[in-house]
């Protein structure tokens, strides 16, 4: 006979009720503030969902560990295993998941004045960095790339272009695609003042033999 021993009885039914619910709206409550503050065209419904699993889960954890050592180890050496190959696209994507993180680990291990206040505090201070856009760059940059024929002296005919309708450039990365038979310049440049994106896609339309020519302007793109 196999002597099955259910541990669930640890913790009581109101436990894991508060526990899960608390997760929940914590963590809600921080995947909305990040959607609420999201500005970049990368927004993903998936991601925000996401947050809200992954505090839940992170309490779940942490009532699984609870203060035994072996099953803290255990658990590194399981997760351990587990690999992510989708990139994160913005730095504040990272610290929102740790915002989660640390709110179902302080949920989970009934810590729940803690994580109600970290949770409301940093949600407060994500909205007032945005709404009053604290540590913004006024400078307004763009990013060109331009599409050449591997042969000919187009790098310098670029240049000459830039120079006219830009205040500041500086050539980012040098690509050669489909195969070789072109080369793609990618610049980052401050155009200057009165100057459009459609003149300087214009002027470099006619130094480039035709090839593509996109500019992007951070909310925008633009192609020739």
């Amino acid at each position: 006979m196999f002597d099955v021993q259910d541990l669930s009885g640890t913790f009581s039914v109101g436990d894991i009720a508060a526990v899960m619910a608390l997760s929940f709206l914590l963590s809600s409550l921080v995947a909305w503030v990040y959607r609420f503050t999201h500005r970049n065209v990368s927004y993903s419904q998936s991601y925000v969902q996401t947050l809200v699993v992954l505090g839940m889960l992170i309490s779940l954890i942490m009532l699984v560990v609870g203060s035994n050592i072996a099953r803290a180890f255990a658990l590194v050496g399981a997760l351990s295993v587990v690999r992510f190959r989708n990139a994160i696209k913005e730095t504040r994507d990272v610290g929102f998941i740790f915002l989660v993180m640390g709110v179902g680990m302080a949920t989970g291990t009934r810590f729940y004045t803690l994580a109600i206040v970290a949770a409301v505090v940093i949600s407060l201070i994500t909205v007032v960095m945005f709404r009053f856009n604290w540590f913004a760059n006024n400078v307004q940059r763009q990013v060109v790339k331009v599409q050449v024929p591997p042969d000919g002296n187009y790098t310098e005919h670029i240049q000459d272009v830039l120079i006219a309708h830009t205040s500041e450039f500086e050539l980012v990365s040098m690509e050669s695609i489909r195969g070789g038979a072109l080369t793609e310049l990618m610049y980052s440049v401050r155009l200057k003042k009165g100057h459009e994106p459609g003149q300087l896609i214009s002027a470099l339309g006619e130094r480039t033999g035709g090839q593509r020519v996109t500019v992007l302007t951070g909310y925008d793109q633009t192609d020739l």
